[in-house]
């Protein structure tokens, strides 16, 4: 079963038990596991949920960030292991190793490949709309958007967590922001912009919520 909550689906399993009281935890693949007690029902279940929809949430996001603190670098859409040498002086990827010299090392070419990979696929998206205003680009860590559109001060602000993703989701949340330059909201027409864009739009969207 699933449900979602903001940006995320999330995937949960009722287990019936002879408690006096409801528990919410998450496992190590990030799905609600509700211990419920046997006189609950699956609804009263799912109203509870909405009811702490907060708590949950939050519940959610550290999940996902121990799931992140297994050792592994995450970079465009591939998991490599990370090896400190401090003889090396830049970051080298081969195969599925990263060999670099320091965290402080490590996080520098992280923030730097944000800004280049994310300045290089928003040229190559902009090609794809008419009459795209000039607009800056913020990079930032954010807890629950990939990315924000502001229309007025003609601003792109994208998730850094976003270089963990491959390129077609990057792409597909910068035509999303770009489209609300012509549309505010998530109207028909908005997602009409995209799907012109993005025609597999709903998959990309779909695998950005795990």
């Amino acid at each position: 079963m699933k449900f979602k909550l903001n940006d995320y689906i999330i995937e949960y399993e009722i287990v019936k038990k002879d408690n006096k009281n409801l528990y919410f935890r998450f496992d190590e693949n990030c799905k609600l596991i509700v211990t419920a007690p046997k006189f609950i029902t699956d609804l009263e279940v799912k109203n509870l949920i909405t009811k702490n929809s907060s708590a949950i949430l939050r519940m959610y996001e550290d999940a996902k960030e121990r799931t992140n603190r297994d050792g592994l670098f995450r970079y465009l859409g591939k998991k490599y292991k990370v090896i400190f040498d401090n003889r090396f002086k830049d970051v080298v990827i081969e195969d599925e190793v990263i060999t670099c010299h320091d965290e402080d090392s490590l996080e520098k070419f992280y923030q730097s490949e944000c800004d280049r990979v994310f300045k290089e696929e928003i040229e190559v998206c902009k090609k794809c709309f008419n009459n795209l205003p000039e607009f800056k680009l913020k990079i930032r860590k954010m807890r629950t958007r990939w990315g924000v559109c502001n229309t007025k001060d003609k601003i792109i602000t994208l998730n850094s967590e976003l270089l963990k993703k491959d390129i077609p989701l990057i792409d597909y949340v910068i035509v999303h922001e770009m489209a609300h330059f012509y549309e505010g909201n998530h109207s028909k027409d908005f997602w009409h912009i995209v799907g012109m864009v993005i025609p597999d739009y709903k998959e990309r969207r779909k695998k950005l919520k795990y």
